[in-house]
């Protein structure tokens, strides 16, 4: 697959016209230092993970690295919780976030979108049949029920106005949250569709269940400095370049339709 994303990015790069535009701060640091800081959360499946050699795995890090590989410099992922990746960005910490990255309006206040370059949605991980059937938040709106999301995340925001009479625990990563359901220690994870779906088919005995449908829709970008317009210019041209050429589909493929993946996870 890495051979195929080289030999895919080296014909979209043909493609794309000159870039003659003077850098800001974020692409003047990829080129001073030929190296791309990418900022993933490692935790969000099948988007971005940790297989079993500690090694960063899934769609994101294969589209960063077509992008590092583009641009001809090194890729350097830094795996921090989800919660910390937009003040690492603005801090200047990391050249750009890909970590299923939800646009919203209030996240475009401080920083940047390129994309989207897939679309998801809110769905709940459970082991309530009450709540794994849910048609909307009405089931769940309720003052008995706890509900967990990760830490600054659209999914906490989306339990605050939708559920508000429900309990929030936010907590730093899925695994947490995964491990606390185990353990009845709250009774549903809300989370982004694809996650809860791989969770259900990694752990088949713990009694899992989720949505057929998801609570809502979401485009997913890349989060950018709004600071450096050359380079969210630049980024938008590659990813532009990757859905004309077929690139983003494989990768669809690849992590949302082939689970063979699945086994390399710890």
């Amino acid at each position: 697959m890495r051979s195929l994303i080289y030999r895919l990015t080296l014909i979209c790069l043909l493609a794309i016209p000159s870039l003659h535009v003077q850098a800001g701060d974020s692409l003047q640091r990829v080129i001073d230092f030929k190296t791309l800081k990418v900022g993933m959360s490692g935790n969000q499946p099948p988007l971005t993970m940790i297989d079993k050699n500690g090694a960063p795995m899934g769609f994101d890090v294969d589209l960063a690295m077509a992008l590092a590989v583009a641009m001809q410099v090194k890729l350097d992922i830094q795996v921090m919780p989800f919660g910390d990746l937009l003040d690492a960005l603005e801090k200047d910490e990391v050249d750009m976030v890909i970590s299923g990255l939800s646009i919203t309006p209030q996240r475009t206040e401080s920083i940047s979108f390129v994309g989207p370059y897939m679309m998801s949605g809110k769905s709940i991980l459970t082991k309530r049949s009450a709540l794994g059937n849910a048609a909307s938040t009405d089931v769940f709106d309720n003052e008995n029920v706890t509900l967990m999301a990760l830490e600054n995340s659209t999914s906490a925001a989306f339990i605050r106005n939708s559920a508000p009479r429900a309990t929030l625990t936010e907590v730093e990563s899925y695994n947490q949250g995964v491990k606390m359901l185990m353990e009845d220690k709250a009774d549903a994870l809300v989370a982004d569709m694809p996650m809860c779906i791989l969770t259900v088919l990694r752990f088949p005995d713990a009694g899992f269940t989720t949505l057929e449908q998801p609570l809502t829709v979401e485009p997913i970008g890349i989060g950018i400095s709004k600071d450096d317009l050359q380079f969210q210019n630049l980024v938008d041209n590659y990813l532009d370049a990757y859905e004309k050429s077929g690139l983003l589909n494989k990768l669809r493929k690849k992590w949302f339709e082939d689970s063979s993946w699945v086994s390399r996870l710890p």
